[in-house]
């Protein structure tokens, strides 16, 4: 628990801070860079960060944590907090590496506030963050506890046995324990539906990327399954390059969005590519012969460039109180009760009590998010997974973030 006095000098300096934002981030991620280029290759994610779409990732999450030691909100922090430490456990951060990100952004703060940062507001920052980074570990090493593995010890080699064209633009991988053939052979653990596992690839610069894709078969199985559409130098690796018989680096499997105890109704909503965690909790809805109402809405480009289109109908078929909705924006009325346009809830009835998981693009979920609160679906009734950076508040408002030391891009 942070000091009154370290609350006082936050309330005073955030707005200043979140202001400041847009200056502090790049300095910061220079800085660091520079000083270990490794981190760049080898954890962030490169792409996010020339395009843009990650500058305010770690200042915004701070930022965030700061903003909850003023006003607090025990289920948001909780929310925010848990979903930085699965990020960060699918990708083996540890500990040490966070006095690494101490040191260069808080030199980014001094260089862009200047005098604004006298020792006082520096000390108080200071212990925001160490106790922002203590939340973390301790959750992070709960999570590998959890796991059965040591902190940061996640990757493991697996060999593809199975890959399969979903859809023109995005490819299925089925991965195995590699065989040992001393007769005992190791299975890889189960996990829970709707997590998902890093993929690291080495790239032709000698970089090693590293990447999040959804786990959609059985938690039973003694394989796993996850899809990649080709959007990004890693999933060009993975389409160009792996294929039955070839090994791949994989982490464990983490990600805090799973199905919720009870008998609630479900509504289970994605766009495009996010249809991975969907099918992954469909798959054990079906195995488990699970009673509840299931509503599942997805929305797409057109039915051509659909993945899993087949899969998704299959196992909503095999539900007995189950019904599935579709939005092509590029399609056409085929008479088959499937809409033309971007996904709407207008027309969609939602019970009270319906508790709803959310799967795709930031923007998507932001639309989905807005339009369940119209219906007057409470807040702590709807989740998601983020493919691509999370959605978190910063100043009042939601805004991209997607991990306090490492981010990757979730396909």
């Amino acid at each position: 628990m942070i000091s009154e006095k370290t609350r006082e000098v936050l309330a005073a300096t955030l707005p200043a801070v979140e202001g400041a934002l847009d200056d502090i981030t790049p300095n910061f991620y220079r800085r660091m860079f520079t000083a270990h280029p490794e981190l760049l290759d080898d954890l962030f994610n490169r792409t996010n960060q020339k395009i843009g779409t990650q500058p305010k990732v770690l200042a915004g999450s701070i930022a965030a944590f700061a903003r909850l030691q003023l006003h607090p909100d025990p289920a948001e922090q909780r929310m925010i907090i848990d979903r930085v430490a699965h990020k960060h456990a699918s990708l083996g951060v540890v500990a040490d590496q966070y006095p690494i990100v101490h040191e260069h952004l808080f030199a980014a703060i001094v260089e862009v506030l200047g005098e604004a940062v006298t020792p006082e507001v520096a000390a108080a920052w200071d212990e925001l963050y160490w106790e922002m980074a203590h939340v973390l570990i301790g959750r992070e090493n709960e999570l590998y506890a959890d796991a059965g593995v040591t902190p940061g010890d996640v990757w493991r080699t697996v060999r593809v046995v199975e890959r399969d064209q979903v859809s023109p633009d995005a490819v299925s991988f089925t991965v195995a324990a590699p065989s040992t053939g001393s007769g005992s052979e190791e299975k890889l653990p189960s996990f829970t539906p709707g997590q998902y596992i890093s993929v690291q690839v080495p790239l032709d610069d000698g970089a090693h990327q590293i990447r999040q894709y959804s786990l959609t078969g059985s938690p039973e199985s003694e394989t796993w399954r996850f899809s990649v559409k080709r959007d990004g130098e890693v999933s060009s690796y993975l389409h160009e390059r792996v294929f039955e018989g070839d090994d791949l680096r994989v982490s464990t499997p983490f990600g805090d969005l799973s199905l919720p105890a009870g008998d609630a109704p479900l509504l289970l909503a994605s766009a495009g590519i996010g249809c991975t965690p969907v099918i992954g909790l469909l798959h054990h809805l079906v195995e488990t012969e699970d009673p509840r109402p299931v509503q599942v809405l997805h929305a797409d480009r057109s039915r051509s460039h659909q993945p899993h289109r087949g899969e998704l109908a299959e196992l909503v078929g095999r539900l007995p109180r189950a019904s599935l909705e579709q939005w092509y924006e590029n399609g056409y009325d085929a008479g088959d009760g499937a809409r033309v346009g971007m996904m709407s809830l207008d027309e969609v009835s939602i019970a009270p009590e319906t508790v709803a998981l959310l799967c795709g693009p930031a923007g998507f979920l932001s639309s989905v998010r807005g339009a369940l609160l119209e219906k007057d679906l409470p807040e702590d009734r709807i989740h998601y997974e983020t493919f691509g950076p999370e959605l978190i508040r910063v100043g009042g408002r939601r805004e991209s973030a997607s991990g306090a030391v490492a981010a990757g891009e979730h396909r």
